[in-house]
């Protein structure tokens, strides 16, 4: 891991990809990162691509202990969360929590950023800032959140949710947003209320109203289909500054490489977060994208749109394309290997600065190769030369 820290340096925030969400090998890696920079680094935080309110309760376990952490990854990661909803994240949340019984008084934290979903305990946090600071609202806040609060499980509340007539959607989207004007027009009360617990009843308003304004989009119309995925990257990287700010912390962020790099190689992410971020935080940000020879995955079926745990196969990968990255990267000697693309030769600089076919594995398989232009996608490239099927975590 020093060399990859020599190449972190002194960023703030290391955004870690995956080349296939359903991977072990990237999940492990992720971990074997993040405990090297805290280690080593003086990191102390976490961010996944997942909802906020799971990462608010993962992170109450983390600082408390209170919880079962296997309990809140399956009611929170379903649908297309279920590929978080692993061992090896499971293993990753028990060694922070280790780290912290340990290390009582410099605890790691950790964050979801994801904007797909909000359990019911966020509206709750919500309503009970506004009883206990701001009473006078309690009426009005009530009422616009009348009906909004999931009570169905995450996987069926999140198809439910797009399923309701676009009025319907965008009907929700304007009260939660009146809900957050309410809240952001008002200071903290100086008795009731620190600043520090305005702010986050702020935030965690904020991100009702983006699960909200997510669904609000019309999903049926391309052009508002991209709109709405610029929206939800846009959405990651405003909760992942957010909780830069709020923690003070040096932070490991764990996405798809589509959501870390600071380029976007598909046609319908007009905006992705990694960009978004190295506009906002220059070198603090660093980019790490991953890629992979050949081996096996979890993934769905191409069409599978609100997957449940019975969707999710082993795939295998097939023979590198012709012309592609993996075709070339796997010619390298060494089995597992990273490069600091900002350091490479010229000759290597000018072989990456080309788009070229490359896998970049979300939830289904199988699809086309993307073409990604890897010396302006990543600052650091890992490649693993076989990978695979990370561990689904079973029920009870």
């Amino acid at each position: 891991m020093r060399p990859l820290g020599a190449a972190v340096g002194d960023a703030r925030l290391v955004g870690v990809g995956q080349a296939a969400h359903g991977s072990h090998d990237f999940l492990a890696l992720q971990h074997r990162v993040l405990r090297y920079l805290v280690e080593e680094k003086g990191f102390r935080s976490f961010v996944l691509e997942a909802p906020w309110s799971a990462g608010l309760r993962l992170d109450d376990h983390l600082l408390t202990g209170r919880g079962d952490p296997a309990r809140i990854m399956s009611e929170e990661f379903q649908d297309a969360y279920l590929f978080m909803r692993t061992r090896e994240v499971l293993d990753l949340i028990r060694w922070m929590r280790a780290y912290n019984v340990a290390h009582p008084g410099d605890p790691l934290r950790f964050a979801g950023n994801d904007s797909s979903h909000v359990g019911p305990e966020l509206y709750d946090r919500v309503l009970d800032h506004v009883r206990h600071a701001h009473p006078d609202l309690l009426p009005t806040v009530t009422r616009l959140y009348r009906g909004l609060r999931p009570t169905l499980p995450a996987g069926e509340h999140m198809a439910a949710s797009l399923e309701e007539p676009l009025a319907v959607r965008q009907e929700k989207a304007a009260r939660t947003g009146r809900v957050l004007e309410l809240l952001r027009a008002r200071s903290f009360a100086g008795l009731t209320a620190t600043r520090g617990d305005h702010l986050r009843a702020v935030r965690n308003a904020e991100v009702v109203h983006q699960v909200a304004r997510q669904n609000a989009f019309d999903y049926d119309d391309p052009a508002e289909e991209r709109r709405a995925l610029a929206y939800r990257d846009t959405v990651m990287a405003e909760n992942t500054l957010w909780w830069l700010r709020h923690t003070g912390a040096r932070t490991v962020l764990a996405a798809h490489d589509g959501h870390v790099y600071l380029e976007g190689f598909d046609p319908d992410y007009p905006v992705i977060q990694g960009g978004l971020l190295r506009r906002a935080l220059g070198d603090s940000y660093r980019a790490v994208g991953l890629a992979f020879g050949h081996g096996s995955f979890n993934a769905t079926g191409t069409g599978v749109a609100a997957p449940r745990p019975e969707d999710v196969k082993v795939f295998r990968s097939g023979p590198a394309a012709a012309g592609s990255v993996e075709l070339v990267l796997d010619r390298v000697g060494h089995r597992n290997w990273y490069l600091d693309l900002r350091t490479a030769p010229p000759a290597v600089r000018s072989w990456l600065d080309h788009a070229r076919p490359k896998r970049e594995i979300g939830t289904h398989w199988p699809r086309d190769p993307d073409r990604v232009n890897l010396l302006r996608s990543a600052d650091v490239l890992v490649y693993l030369r076989e990978i695979r099927p990370s561990r689904p975590l079973l029920p009870g």
